[in-house]
């Protein structure tokens, strides 16, 4: 039960933090970005079931190029005449006959590697896409918590006409930051999904590299949230906190 990553439990754990952070900060883009994650996690469900389902017709294919090779090398013993001595009969007629029959088995057998290489091709090609959209996400997680500095916050420092507006008390700054090392995670999850669930080395490579990058973007929101730490152990907020999630 607790071996594999459930799909399911994902989903539900990103749509109960969408929803705490709309309950927290309605109004902001952040709220946007999560509605966005929690739509990618629903997609990611089908995506899954289309990694696990083999492609019939690609394999069906490889079946019936699998009987020629059968039926052919068949054909070359029937033609050869070979004998249960093991002897031919003409080696003038084994080298005629051998010479296009071999060259017809290497050339369905690399067919048949290439029909089986496609079905790989095109899962890895639905997965990357898939990789290539949480690694823009994460991205845009980024952007949203880059221009919120803790220490203009604590310090009072003096801002200058273009230092972006920041509105919030350093308890809420906080949250926002958790939020969004929280909504990294769920990146990482999900991506972990399709690691899981397609056995490619080229697909294990990428989610490990988003795993990376993940890693790395909360790590910097963390050294952030470690400035606002001292301030609110001396200056604890008021307001109720929220439980957490059970998830």
């Amino acid at each position: 039960m607790y071996r594999n990553l459930s799909a399911h439990k994902i989903h539900q754990t990103t749509f109960q933090l969408h929803a705490r952070i709309q309950e927290r900060f309605p109004d902001s883009s952040l709220r946007g970005v999560a509605e966005e994650i929690c739509e990618v996690t629903k997609e990611a469900l089908n995506r899954i079931q289309f990694l696990r389902r083999p492609i019939w017709t690609l394999r069906i294919l490889n079946g019936a190029l699998l009987t020629s090779v059968v039926l052919l090398i068949g054909y070359m013993i029937h033609a050869l005449g070979i004998e249960l001595s093991g002897e031919f009969k003409d080696v003038g007629e084994f080298i005629q006959i051998l010479e296009p029959a071999l060259g017809s088995i290497v050339f369905i057998g690399a067919f048949i590697l290439l029909v089986w290489s496609t079905e790989i091709r095109v899962k890895r090609k639905r997965a990357f896409a898939a990789l290539h959209e949480l690694r823009s996400l994460a991205h845009i997680i980024d952007m949203h918590q880059l221009t919120k500095d803790p220490g203009r916050l604590i310090f009072h420092a003096m801002d200058t006409s273009s230092s972006p507006q920041l509105q919030m008390t350093p308890f809420e700054l906080t949250r926002y930051f958790d939020y969004c090392s929280e909504l990294l995670s769920m990146i990482s999850k999900i991506s972990a999904l399709y690691a899981q669930n397609f056995d490619d080395p080229e697909a294990l490579q990428s989610v490990d590299q988003l795993e990376i990058l993940t890693n790395g973007l909360s790590r910097k929101i963390w050294q952030k949230m470690s400035i606002l730490e001292p301030h609110l152990l001396q200056n604890p907020p008021t307001e109720k906190t929220e439980a957490p999630s059970k998830a």
